[in-house]
C-alpha cells in the first residue's frame, strides 16, 4: 500500500476536523499470553487504515490544518536483535509520508504542546483502554498554561463517526486487496473439502482439527498473515451452534460439516462459510434443507444492489426460507399461518436466528452505521412478537457502490416436539463476501462452490 493513498486519507480525515481540531490515533497495544510470550501482534485498523504503519508502540497525530505526525518506537539495535526490525523516527516521515515522527517515549511531553491552541480534540471513544485518561492528563498540562495566554480544547469528539463513514465505503486498492483475501481463503475451503472426503475414504479417523489444519495451512501459503476471526469447523450437531469453534470432535460419515473460516490480509478480512457432506455425498434431507438454504441466499444476491437498503437482502432471504420451512414440514401451516403470518411472528426464529449480513472490510464485522444518516430522525416502534420488546426502527442504511458486505442465510435444526426426525441436528450456512456495483453485486469468495451437485463433484 503505498503512503499517497494514506496521505490522501489522513487529508480527508483532516478535512473534517475543523481548523483548530486535533485528531489521536494510537494503535493496539501488544498482550501478554502468558509468561514470556505475547499474543500475536495485530495493529489497530483505524490507525493501520490513516498510516500503513503495522509495528506496536505507536500513535498519529493529525491536526486540521493538514499536519500529521507518529510517534513510534526508536531505533535500537539490541533490541531489533531480539523483536525485528523497527522503522524509527528518523525513517518514518520518507516511508510513510507524515510530516514529522518522534520516539513514542516522546508523547506525553510534546502532546500538551500539540494541543495547545486547539478548540476541539477528536479520539475513537471507548476503543482503547487507559486514552481517555492520558488525555485528561493532557489537558491538564494545557490548562496550568492558561495564565500565560494558552487556550485549552473544549470539546472532546468521538473520530469513530467520520473514520467508520470513511471506511464504509471500499476504495479500487481496497477491493483488490479483498478479493485476494476471499480468493485465499476459497482455496483453504476446496482443501478441507476434499480431506475431509478422502480420508473417510481411507477409513481414517478424522477430526475437526484436521480440517482447521487445512484451513491454516492454505492461508499461510497464500501470503495471509492470520485468519480473520477464529475459525468455526463444525461437524454434525455442533453446526447448530453459531460461533463454535474448531475442537477434536469426529468427522463422522453421513453428516454434515460447517466450516465458517477467512484468511486476512495485508489487514484486510475475508469470511465464508460452506456446508458440506462429510463423505462427499448430500443425504436426502440434507439436500432439501441445502438447497433451500441455497436458494435463500440467491434472492439475497438479487435483492442486493446500489439504491437497495442493508435490509433488502435479509428480508428476501427471510421469506424464502420461510416459505421453505412450510414446504418442509419444519413449521406447521395449522398453527403458524401463511409465509406472512410467519414473516410477522417471527416463527423462523427458532430455525433462523441471525442476520444474513454484516459489513466487511478491515475488521471482519467492520465498522460502519447500519442506519441510513440522511434518516436518522426518522424513527418508529414496533413491538417485538416474541420477546414482547419495544423496539425503535429507523430506516436501513442505502447501499452505494463499493460497500462490502457478507450474505449468509442459514438454517439450524435442533431436535424437538414436532420437528421432523429427519432433519434433527441438520445446521447449514452458506455464507459469500459481496461487492456493491451500480447494477448489483460482484460475489468475490465464490471460488469456492456453492451448488450442491458441484459440491460433491469437487469432494469426489
Amino acid at each position: 500500500m503505498t503512503s499517497t493513498l494514506h496521505s490522501d486519507r489522513r487529508a480527508r480525515l483532516s478535512a473534517q476536523l475543523g481548523r483548530d481540531g486535533i485528531a489521536v490515533i494510537p494503535t493496539a497495544p501488544e498482550h501478554g499470553r502468558n509468561r514470556d510470550s505475547d499474543f500475536l501482534y495485530r495493529h489497530d485498523s483505524y490507525f493501520f487504515y490513516l498510516s500503513g504503519f503495522a509495528e506496536p508502540n505507536a500513535c498519529l497525530v493529525l491536526t486540521g490544518d493538514g499536519k500529521s505526525s507518529l510517534f513510534c518506537a526508536p531505533k535500537d539495535l539490541e533490541r531489533e536483535i531480539w523483536e525485528g526490525y523497527r522503522l524509527g523516527p528518523e525513517a518514518a516521515p520518507a516511508a510513510l509520508g507524515v510530516d514529522e515522527a518522534f520516539a513514542i517515549g516522546e508523547l506525553d511531553s510534546r502532546l500538551p504542546k500539540l494541543l495547545e491552541n486547539r478548540s476541539v480534540v477528536w479520539y475513537p471513544f471507548a476503543t482503547h483502554k487507559g486514552l481517555e485518561s492520558r488525555i485528561d492528563g493532557w489537558l491538564s498540562s494545557v490548562r496550568a498554561r492558561v495564565r500565560y495566554g494558552a487556550l485549552c480544547p473544549e470539546e472532546q469528539r468521538d473520530l469513530c463517526g467520520p473514520l467508520d463513514e470513511m471506511r464504509l465505503v471500499k476504495d479500487a486498492h481496497e477491493q483488490d486487496t479483498m478479493r485476494r483475501a476471499a480468493q485465499i481463503s476459497a482455496r483453504a475451503h476446496i482443501r478441507a473439502m476434499q480431506l475431509s472426503a478422502r480420508m473417510l475414504r481411507e477409513g481414517k479417523d478424522v477430526r475437526e482439527y484436521h480440517l482447521d489444519a487445512e484451513l491454516l495451512h492454505e492461508f499461510r501459503m497464500g501470503g495471509s498473515q492470520y485468519p480473520a476471526y477464529g475459525s468455526i469447523v463444525a461437524a454434525g450437531a455442533n453446526a447448530c451452534v453459531l460461533h463454535y469453534r474448531a475442537d477434536a470432535a469426529p468427522v463422522r460419515d453421513g453428516e454434515l460439516v460447517l466450516i465458517d473460516a477467512g484468511c486476512e490480509l495485508d489487514g484486510y478480512a475475508s469470511d465464508i462459510t460452506r456446508t458440506f457432506p462429510a463423505n462427499g455425498k448430500f443425504t436426502g434431507p440434507q439436500r432439501v434443507l441445502y438447497d433451500l438454504v441455497l436458494a435463500s441466499q440467491q434472492a439475497a444476491v438479487d435483492a442486493t444492489k446500489a439504491g437497495a437498503r442493508f435490509t433488502d437482502p435479509h428480508d428476501a432471504t427471510v421469506r424464502v426460507l420461510s416459505q421453505g420451512m412450510l414446504d418442509v414440514g419444519l413449521l406447521d401451516a395449522n398453527k403458524v399461518g401463511s409465509v406472512d403470518d410467519v414473516i410477522e411472528k417471527r416463527a423462523y426464529f427458532p430455525f433462523y436466528m441471525h442476520r444474513t449480513g454484516h459489513w466487511l472490510g478491515m475488521d471482519v464485522h467492520d465498522c460502519g452505521s447500519y442506519v441510513e444518516p440522511s434518516q436518522v430522525g426518522e424513527v418508529s416502534e414496533r413491538k417485538d412478537p416474541l420477546s414482547n420488546e419495544l423496539i425503535k426502527n429507523r430506516p436501513s442504511r442505502i447501499l452505494h457502490p463499493g460497500m462490502v458486505l457478507t450474505i449468509e442465510p442459514g438454517i439450524y435444526v435442533r431436535p424437538g416436539e414436532g420437528v421432523p426426525e429427519q432433519f434433527h441436528n441438520i445446521g447449514i450456512r452458506i455464507e459469500d463476501d459481496a461487492i456493491v456495483t451500480a447494477t448489483g453485486c460482484e460475489l468475490i469468495s465464490r471460488g469456492v462452490p456453492v451448488d450442491g451437485d458441484e459440491i460433491e463433484a469437487l469432494m469426489r
